[in-house]
């Protein structure tokens, strides 16, 4: 299987590289993990106006740039990079995707809003008893012209700063995707900030009304698309991942070289050449089942799923062990707060707990591999 960047998606990752560079030092991220709004919303400007970012999964139809996967692995690689907070996944990638199972009028409302930066969208599907899977509690009770919501949503990535949200709930048909603004009666947030610098929030769903119309695809035929989209996101994060496990490798390396014990560089010692050779290894592994698998996110159902849970419980895997890697190298420097080594490896930790753990992507791989009743 060859895998290579078309000279667009080359231009785009240098382009991107080029302004998270310039515009998104460490440091003037931690200032915005630390400040009162949690981002840089100039930044989410500047992603949509000036690059681009945020139209790329957009049909043309809607304004966008008609782009795909790998379009957006090769940005989730550059924010994996910068440790870039803003909330691309889920408004980017999900909410267009779902949104395309909108009827024509939402569709036509919400998606140049998208690539515009108007909106935040934040993907509201987890719940506190379902883990990683597609179980759905929230109710959706029919009403005079659409549906009541109730229920709770769990851990919804950038949701403090979101103006609409992807709900999923359950109707009398069965599970559904709901079009839900910020500012619908009867729904509440309780907000908490991320152990990696982000903000999240749950949800907390009272009798909010939404019509008929905010309803994406058809009512009750939402496991398919939710099933694909986690599958994607997963795909998205691995992505990340590999942004950020390289950046701790070059970091590492680097450090390895400027440190000296005994009057030598440490990155003489063999058993740290070796440790480091070990981690170059697991980042390029990472690597390729990302491409793979990000390849695969148009084929059949199974292949799909296959490809994505192979390179989840990969990358997060390797992600642990190349950051114990790192941080171990460093040293005590390695856990303050004004090294950035640390951070990513809290951002990939983060990562391994989205969508997937190691062993539920094992898991679903054994399961995958061979079904029961094969």
């Amino acid at each position: 299987m060859d895998f290579r960047f078309s000279e667009e998606q080359v231009m785009l990752r240098d382009t991107l590289s080029r302004y998270l560079s310039d515009h998104y030092t460490f440091d003037a991220r931690q200032a915005a993990v630390h400040s009162s709004a949690g981002w840089r919303p100039d930044c989410w400007r500047a992603f949509a106006r000036d690059l681009g970012l945020l139209g790329i999964g957009i049909p043309e139809r809607f304004g966008g740039l008609g782009g795909g996967i790998i379009d957006h692995i090769v940005v989730m690689e550059q924010f994996g990079r910068h440790l870039v907070l803003e909330p691309y996944l889920g408004t980017a990638i999900l909410a267009v995707d779902a949104l395309q199972y909108a009827n024509e009028t939402l569709a036509a409302e919400a998606l140049p809003a998208i690539a515009a930066g108007e909106l935040v969208v934040g993907w509201a599907h987890a719940e506190p008893e379902s883990r990683y899977g597609m179980m759905v509690r929230t109710r959706a009770d029919a009403a005079a012209g659409g549906y009541r919501l109730h229920g709770r949503k769990a851990l919804v990535t950038g949701a403090p700063w979101a103006t609409h949200f992807i709900v999923s709930a359950n109707t009398e048909a069965g599970p559904t995707l709901f079009w839900v603004e910020r500012t619908a009666p009867g729904l509440t947030l309780i907000e908490a900030p991320t152990f990696d610098g982000g903000r999240t929030a749950d949800l907390i769903l009272t009798d909010v009304p939404v019509s008929a119309a905010q309803v994406l695809g058809m009512p009750g035929g939402a496991l398919p698309l939710l099933e694909q989209l986690s599958d994607t996101a997963a795909v998205a994060l691995c992505a990340e991942a590999t942004g950020a496990t390289a950046r701790m490798l070059e970091d590492t390396v680097e450090y390895a070289r400027q440190r000296q014990q005994f009057g030598q560089a440490i990155g003489s010692f063999q058993a740290l050449q070796h440790r480091m050779a070990d981690m170059y290894m697991l980042h390029e592994q990472a690597v390729a089942l990302t491409q793979v698998a990000a390849m695969r996110l148009a084929g059949e159902p199974h292949e799909r799923a296959l490809g994505a849970s192979t390179a989840k419980a990969h990358v997060d895997e390797a992600g642990r062990r190349i950051g114990q890697g790192a941080v171990q190298i460093h040293g005590g420097m390695g856990v303050t707060e004004e090294t950035a080594v640390g951070h990513y490896f809290k951002r990939v930790t983060a990562i391994g707990l989205q969508f997937g753990n190691v062993a539920y992507h094992l898991r679903r791989c054994v399961d995958l591999r061979y079904p029961a009743n094969a």
